[in-house]
């Protein structure tokens, strides 16, 4: 069974730190694109970041470009954001994803849409504090 599991959240002040886990497991991570989501209380889902599965070519929103940086390792099937500069907007309940990576699959894109049959994470929230 697929499976992604978030970790890293909390309570930070604003302009504090915070870094993301994202452990996958029950599929080829290598074969996966990867993204990181999040959706406040009110707001709907919005795609902060991706990584593809082959070459690691990154994607940021416009939101967090600058202050998130997005990894992986696949000999550990984890992904991570790294999070700095936080502000009081990013809080919100953060959740990786999982996309089959060989189907033509843009990145920007799928931050965009996602699909329902992509694997997704419970969530781990982050609150940013001023």
């Amino acid at each position: 069974e697929a499976q992604l599991v978030e970790s890293g959240g909390g309570l930070v002040q604003a302009g504090g730190s915070l870094r993301l886990s994202c452990e996958a497991s029950g599929f080829a991570f290598g074969d996966y694109y990867i993204g990181w989501f999040r959706q406040a209380p009110g707001k709907e889902r919005e795609g902060i970041s991706g990584i593809t599965h082959t070459y690691g070519t990154t994607y940021y929103a416009d939101s967090v470009k600058g202050r998130f940086t997005i990894s992986r390792n696949n000999a550990k099937n984890t992904a991570y954001l790294e999070m700095n500069n936080l502000k009081p907007e990013d809080t919100a309940v953060y959740y990786c994803a999982a996309a089959y990576g060989h189907s033509g699959l843009v990145l920007s894109l799928w931050l965009d849409y996602p699909r329902d049959d992509d694997y997704w994470g419970q969530g781990t929230q982050v609150t940013v504090s001023s």
